[in-house]
């Protein structure tokens, strides 16, 4: 457990990607996203609805990969094996995305109270998605956020493993992937959309966590492999 916690603080090291730039990226597009409501009020009895949290979420994936491609020969340099440091950077990364889960939990529940910041805009709560009780709205952000994070590591990984040729490789296997899932779901569309239509926001995020579990088993099958 010593070696754990020892792993979590090293991702620490690092302050800016961890912390600093996720939060400073979404601060920017929300006084972005405030400057042009301002500029464009909205009409009496509507509310202004953004897509710019999901800023948040590309920035999480982003710093998942840049974090452990760069530590991770410095980190086995150290003398940790491969297993503890994935574990140890796993659970980092799920704490992580449950604080800053809760984070935008309450920001949003200050702009339920604010009437969307005084300006009618509704920035942290999305509809679907984040516009449930507080307690689902913090559980569907950790997940979203672990999901990320989980993703951004595999990439990272990746990239350690077989460097960019590798790592383009895996994007695009990703996204034929998804061509063919697409093209073999074509024959029953009707079905698809019943079923994501019937889909609870807490169906939803299960699948979601189970999609994460997914990912960091991965992730974790191909560090063992990783030479540095």
């Amino acid at each position: 457990m010593s070696t754990l916690l020892s792993v979590a603080r090293y991702q620490l090291t690092d302050r800016y990607v961890v912390v600093v730039s996720p939060w400073l990226i979404l601060t920017l597009n929300f006084l972005i996203t405030a400057a042009i409501v301002v500029g464009n009020p909205t009409r009496p009895g509507h509310v202004a609805y953004t897509g710019a949290l999901a800023s948040i979420y590309v920035v999480l994936i982003v710093n998942g990969a840049l974090g452990i491609a760069r530590q991770l020969p410095f980190a086995l340099t150290l003398g940790l094996s491969r297993r503890s440091y994935y574990i140890g950077t796993a659970l980092f990364a799920v704490a992580l995305a449950a604080v800053y889960g809760l984070a935008l939990t309450v920001l949003q529940l200050v702009e339920r109270a604010t009437g969307g910041w005084g300006l009618r805009m509704e920035f942290f709560r999305v509809p679907y998605l984040l516009a449930g009780p507080w307690y689902l709205t913090w559980l569907t952000s950790f997940v979203g956020l672990a999901l990320m994070l989980a993703w951004g590591m595999w990439f990272g990984i990746v990239y350690r493993r077989w460097n960019l040729a590798g790592l383009l490789s895996f994007i695009a296997a990703q996204a034929l992937a998804a061509v063919l899932l697409i093209i073999g779901m074509a024959h029953d569309w009707h079905g698809v959309g019943r079923f994501f239509t019937t889909l609870t926001i807490g169906g939803l995020t299960g699948l979601l966590a189970a999609l994460a579990v997914v990912l960091l088993a991965g992730g974790y099958t191909t560090m063992r492999h990783v030479t540095v």
